[in-house]
Parts: structure tokens; C-alpha cells; sequence
């Protein structure tokens, strides 16, 4: 997978982004991650990507032109990939497994990191296929966000993770919060681990690991169940 991210703040992305996972994920050739600054498509000599809204209001608005020079020069850079370009923002689809899921089947994203009071809306209308929020809450700019999307995503294609069943049996993938987990010792300070998981009994474990999830489920995100999981 190719990732094309287009922000004001790079190194807000760069830094999360090195580490971990999301590096060995780049070292292994599982994605290709590219980090731009916005301001690089600017044309005057300083670099202004915001102006005032028509009509008033508070805050600046982030230009068109920059935005579209940037991902029309992206895209034709890369003209075997079909690529989906998305824009983080607080008026999004709100991310959950399925959605990032579905968007790390794609082979190519560039990601349009928002700011100040928003985008010029023609960037929406025009250029955007899709808008992704991280949540119902406002934070100081896009590339905060872009980095929760990305690493929802890459941990999701093949040979991210160490095992491949690991991100079938993370939280929300089968719609349910993931149960209880412990290691060595098995008795800490008086606290024991449940026997089933000492029992060697693997379907006695997953049965009770689905009960688990259930009953967390039920009690920290019930909202979860209300279509009927479970």
C-alpha cells in the first residue's frame, strides 16, 4: 500500500509514524509512507495556504489551490494505482474497524490533513472521495488525526502484525470488546490467573475468552450490542 499524507505540521505525523510498528511495517515494504508539506505547493513567496471566509466568520479557511496541485501531482506520479483521497475531519464517517477495514484494501490513499476553521468547501465537493473523523471531538489540527487512521490501517494489512490471527482477535473486530488477557506469573500478589487458561483446553479457552468479551462488552460499551451481536 501507498500512503501520501498532505499536512502543515509533518513532523506531527513523522515522529509516531517511525516507531513501532509503523516502522517495521515500512522497513518490511508492507506500506510505502510519504509525509508532505502542504506548503511546498504554494506559490507565493510566503507560502500561504489560508485566507479569510467569504462572508465573514472567525478563523481562516484552508485554499483550494494548494490542496488540488498537490494531490493532481500526487496521483500522477502513480498511474497504474487507482487512488482514494480522503480528508480528515470532525464531519466524517467516524472511524471503527469496518471502516478501516475497508480503507486498508485500497492501494493507494492520500490523506488531506484539515486545519484552522476547515477546507474550502470546492476541495469537498470536487476532489475528496471520502471524509473520516476520529471521533466527535475537535482537535487542533488534521495530522493529529491522519496518524490514528494510519495506524488503524497498516496494522491491518498482511505480515504488519507478528501473527496473523492477532488483528482478527483485536477489540470491535468481531463486534465485540476483547476479553481479559494475562502472562507469567500466574499468581501476582495473591491475584491468580483463571484456571481455564492454565488448563491447556483450547476450546474451553476460546469459549470462555467469547464469554469474556461479552461481559465486557456489555458493561463498558453496551451501544455495541444494540443490533443484536452477540
Amino acid at each position: 500500500m501507498l500512503i501520501d499524507i498532505l499536512t502543515l505540521f509533518p513532523e506531527v505525523c513523522r515522529a509516531p509514524l517511525s516507531e513501532s510498528m509503523m516502522k517495521r511495517a515500512q522497513e518490511s515494504g508492507a506500506v510505502d509512507l510519504h509525509i508532505h508539506n502542504l506548503r511546498d505547493w504554494t506559490t507565493d513567496k510566503h507560502h500561504v495556504v489560508d485566507d479569510a471566509p467569504f462572508g465573514g466568520g472567525q478563523g481562516m479557511v484552508m485554499k483550494a489551490e494548494p490542496i488540488f496541485a498537490a494531490v493532481e501531482e500526487l496521483k500522477s506520479k502513480i498511474q497504474n494505482r487507482k487512488s482514494k483521497i480522503l480528508l480528515m475531519s470532525p464531519t466524517g464517517r467516524r472511524l471503527n474497524q469496518e471502516i478501516a477495514t475497508e480503507f486498508s484494501r485500497e492501494s493507494h490513499l492520500i490523506i488531506i490533513c484539515g486545519h484552522y476553521e476547515g477546507v474550502d468547501h470546492r476541495v469537498i465537493e470536487h476532489l475528496v472521495d471520502a471524509e473520516v473523523s476520529i471521533g466527535d471531538y475537535v482537535l487542533t489540527n488534521g495530522a493529529i488525526a491522519a496518524v490514528v487512521f494510519v495506524d488503524a490501517i497498516v496494522r491491518l494489512l498482511p505480515g504488519v502484525l507478528g501473527h496473523e490471527q492477532s488483528a482478527a482477535d483485536d477489540s470491535f473486530s468481531g463486534g465485540l470488546l476483547e476479553g481479559p488477557q494475562y502472562t507469567r506469573p500466574s499468581d501476582f500478589r495473591g491475584w491468580k490467573v483463571p484456571d481455564v487458561l492454565l488448563s491447556g483446553n483450547h476450546g474451553e479457552i476460546a469459549k470462555w475468552r467469547k464469554a469474556q468479551a461479552l461481559k465486557r462488552t456489555e458493561r463498558d460499551r453496551p451501544d455495541l450490542l444494540g443490533d443484536g451481536m452477540g
